[in-house]
């Protein structure tokens, strides 16, 4: 009976053994269906960060408070958690205690174990007082009081180069951006008075509705050529444009109707040019400043003739644009030039950059800041180029996990896209500013950047100095260089004798 006890006391243990153990495993398959359930409809998840590749800390406010903490995985799966009210300041004390994050904390520098240890690092909305434009801080943003100080009682700006200085470096206030863009776009001269701009713009809203009874009169073969090269795709592209715009929001709204007319006018004003996707980006915000239709056109039209970085169809602008960037990329961040040229062709055609030049920034910064730049570019202030500083710059300060992870081309294109919207437009404008400085400082630049300040007048080396131009040695075209570009040896230094010496383009100098 002992036995026969024992043996059912076995039993009943063993029975309830598998019932507890059977409640653990439903217990367990329920909370992993609850996990399933909360990842598929809330984007809750997990990961284990000590099997990161990265993560990096990025504050977007001078406190250093708010921002973005980004982890990405060894197959460059992004994950990006946004701070806005605070916090992120306590989650990075937390890091900064952790071991794991202590010891991997090694800015430019070799991991010893890429598979068991993971980059690291913050990223504070700061530049070094040396990293600065020494006029950094010289121009409040450009209000009504400030803009009536540039005009005289005819109405003519008296300054204009002031005036474009100020506003390259403080901007436009929103409530006058209306009234002064048109300048800045060309729509207006900056000699002319307040009778005379009243004139123009009666001459030009005159010019604008012949225009549109030009594409209203077609004959239906015409109209039909036109609807599929050209309507087809604005009809498509200006209902889902800066629709979160409360100026664009709602259904049947006729600012959007508004939009497309302007757009369908000037491709029957430039056929040439015609339509591209990425111009209703473009009018958008021209439209929702400058508010009326004829005034936004002409604006338009300035704005495609007279701006560099511009959504255009032709592959020869953009190669040119590509080309200017890589040469300032060697000079200024030669470590990201050496990455992309050991990506060969596919890095160096800088896919992910592509866009920030069609479309002005305006898909990578919010709006507001999106249009900062925008002002800082149209004012011509020592350059015509300083949207690509402004690429350089956004390179310098967010480009580090490229060359840390040696990401490929794919990978480098959506580290950037992880980024768009989520970077810090105002330091990105400060560093770029800086880099224009620094180039501006310069006492010889190669001529393959010759052109970068040909068109800008005074302005770019407005004390009169001029620096010497470096031939780069590539005009497969011409024997000598165009720009007449010397290249000079450098004496061989004692102890190299037979070895080549470097030329004088390769020591160009810059503070990251």
């Amino acid at each position: 009976m002992t036995c026969s006890t024992s043996s059912a006391s076995s039993l009943d243990t063993s029975a309830q053994f598998q019932e507890n153990n059977g409640q653990t495993q439903s217990t367990r398959w329920d909370e992993q269906q609850k996990v399933f359930a909360l990842e598929q409809v809330c984007g809750v998840f997990r990961v284990d960060l000590g099997q990161m590749r990265s993560l990096r800390l990025f504050f977007s406010d001078e406190a250093c408070t708010c921002g973005q903490l980004v982890v990405a995985s060894r197959e460059s799966q992004y994950k990006i958690f946004h701070f806005h009210h605070g916090g992120l300041d306590k989650l990075c004390e937390v890091f900064q205690q952790w071991k794991y994050c202590t010891e991997t904390h090694l800015k430019d520098q070799q991991l010893a174990d890429e598979k068991t240890c993971m980059q690291f690092s913050i990223r504070r909305p700061k530049l070094p007082s040396s990293e600065t434009h020494p006029e950094e801080n010289s121009s409040r943003r450009l209000d009504v009081s400030a803009w009536l100080q540039h005009l005289n009682e005819a109405g003519q700006v008296e300054e204009e180069y002031k005036l474009r200085k100020a506003i390259f470096f403080g901007g436009i206030d929103i409530s006058i951006r209306g009234e002064v863009w048109p300048f800045l776009l060309h729509y207006y001269s900056y000699e002319s008075t307040s009778e005379e701009r009243e004139a123009l713009r009666l001459q030009k809203r005159k010019e604008y509705f012949e225009i549109q009874e030009k594409r209203l009169s077609m004959t239906p073969d015409e109209q039909k050529d036109f609807w599929r090269q050209v309507q087809f795709t604005v009809d498509k592209d200006v209902v889902r444009t800066d629709r979160s715009n409360q100026f664009f929001r709602g259904e049947d709204n006729p600012n959007v109707e508004t939009m497309r007319r302007i757009l369908l006018n000037y491709a029957v004003f430039n056929p040439a040019i015609g339509y591209s996707q990425g111009m209703s980006d473009l009018v958008a915000p021209l439209l929702a400043e400058v508010l009326d239709e004829s005034d936004t056109f002409w604006c338009f039209v300035g704005l495609m003739q007279n701006t560099i970085f511009i959504s255009s169809p032709r592959d020869e602008d953009m190669e040119k644009q590509l080309l200017y960037l890589r040469e300032l990329l060697r000079l200024m961040h030669p470590r990201f030039h050496q990455h992309l040229c050991v990506l060969g062709e596919d890095g160096l055609q800088m896919l992910f950059c592509h866009r920030w030049i069609l479309l002005c920034f305006k898909r990578e910064f919010p709006e507001a800041e999106a249009l900062r730049m925008w002002e800082a570019c149209w004012a011509h202030y020592q350059t015509d180029y300083f949207h690509l500083f402004i690429c350089v710059a956004i390179v310098v300060i967010y480009g580090d996990d490229v060359i840390e992870q040696q990401l490929a081309t794919d990978q480098m294109l959506l580290h950037f896209g992880n980024l768009a919207m989520h970077m810090n437009g105002e330091l990105v404008l400060r560093k770029a500013r800086s880099l224009l400085y620094q180039f501006h400082l310069l006492p010889r630049i190669p001529c393959s950047l010759h052109d970068l300040c040909k068109l800008c007048g005074t302005g770019m080396w407005d004390s009169g100095f001029i620096p010497a131009v470096e031939c780069s040695g590539h005009h497969p075209e011409s024997e000598s260089c165009p720009y007449g570009g010397l290249v000079e040896e450098s004496s061989p230094k004692p102890g190299s004798e037979g070895k080549r010496g470097l030329k004088t383009r390769d020591v160009f100098a810059f503070r990251k």
